[in-house]
């Protein structure tokens, strides 16, 4: 009897120790009405036990990395503007490697990044060691960067280079002209002060931080740093600038378009700053400038998007351009000599 209470004890503990190998560890946040509920990580067995799982999700991912977003921050305090609904794992970027995948375009083993599609707003995300996704939103981790350095560029620099990358389509040249970076401070603003000081061209950094963040601004890379720009309600203004990047949604966003170069053009991708924009039509149809929505998640067989083949090689296209681009700058390099205070967040 003895012999028999100490197997089945035995096989107890070989029972828990073989959950405790299979289980993981995930952030999970529930909210409701804009009031936080909860914040806790929990473990699992399987990624079909996470809150909101995608149901078209054909590849699961040991993730190594994430880092810390806006958005993410957001959904950390239970606000609700970019989340579906909660409970939720977080994490709106990861890389890891493949654990299994039902599709061809991915085996086990591979190394993976994601940015976008989503992922910790409409399905759980990149803030839980296993994650699982649809094959399509994966790209591959840029060859000459490790799993880390794709996440301390992550999102904010993807978004940056989308940034410049507009800009450069719709004419942008280095040239006399300085390009001005508006809420530059920010993760995706100071990363597009050293992707553009990388490419050659003449940056300003602007920031309601300016005096105290300057010497953070130089050393990625910028020409100049100011204040934020004043209001300013005449319509045509000197033209001071080759191109503007709004990574905030600066409520002086709308001087700053008066201000835009003959044929100039503006890259917008945040609202964190204003929701709105006090501007003139006179640029617009005197000068030719245009106003560019940049949207990074590019997603793709999402509800709401389009979820088409063609739409999906277009973007995954660009996804791949993006990360081949930030590869051949080493970016990760620049960030990786400073103490940020906003970017290279590791989960």
């Amino acid at each position: 009897m003895l012999s028999l209470a100490r197997s089945a004890r035995q096989r107890h503990a070989q029972r828990v120790a073989y959950r405790a190998q299979r289980s993981f560890r995930a952030w999970v946040v529930d909210a409701d009405k804009g009031k936080l509920k909860s914040r806790e990580v929990k473990h699992f067995e399987h990624v079909r036990e996470l809150p909101q799982p995608d149901p078209d999700a054909t590849v699961t991912v040991d993730v190594k990395y994430s880092d810390l977003n806006y958005k993410d921050a957001m959904i950390f305090q239970g606000q609700h503007g970019v989340v579906r609904r909660f409970p939720l794992v977080p994490g709106i970027d990861c890389a890891g490697l493949v654990a299994s995948s039902t599709s061809e375009l991915w085996q086990r083993g591979d190394a993976v990044v994601l940015t976008g599609n989503k992922i910790g707003q409409h399905s759980d995300g990149g803030y839980s060691e296993q994650c699982r996704v649809q094959a399509e939103w994966l790209a591959p981790k840029p060859e000459s960067l490790t799993l880390e350095e794709s996440m301390i560029i992550g999102t904010a620099g993807f978004t940056a280079m989308q940034m410049v990358l507009e800009l450069q389509d719709a004419g942008l040249q280095p040239g006399p002209a300085p390009v001005l970076v508006l809420g530059a401070a920010g993760g995706a603003g100071s990363m597009a002060v050293a992707i553009l000081a990388q490419l050659g061209y003449k940056v300003v950094a602007s920031s309601r931080r300016a005096e105290s963040l300057s010497s953070y601004f130089q050393e990625l890379g910028a020409f100049d740093v100011i204040g934020a720009l004043e209001r300013n309600p005449k319509p045509l203004q000197d033209q001071r600038w080759s191109a503007v990047l709004d990574c905030a949604g600066s409520p002086s966003l709308g001087t700053a378009l008066a201000q835009l170069q003959y044929q100039g053009a503006c890259a917008c991708i945040g609202v964190a700053g204003a929701q709105h924009v006090e501007a003139s039509l006179y640029p617009f149809v005197l000068r030719g400038i245009r106003l560019i929505g940049v949207d990074a998640t590019l997603p793709w067989n999402v509800p709401g998007y389009p979820g088409d083949v063609a739409t999906w090689r277009r973007d995954r296209e660009k996804r791949l351009e993006i990360w081949r681009r930030l590869d051949e700058l080493k970016l990760h390099q620049v960030i990786c000599r400073l103490r940020s205070p906003a970017i290279g967040q590791k989960m």
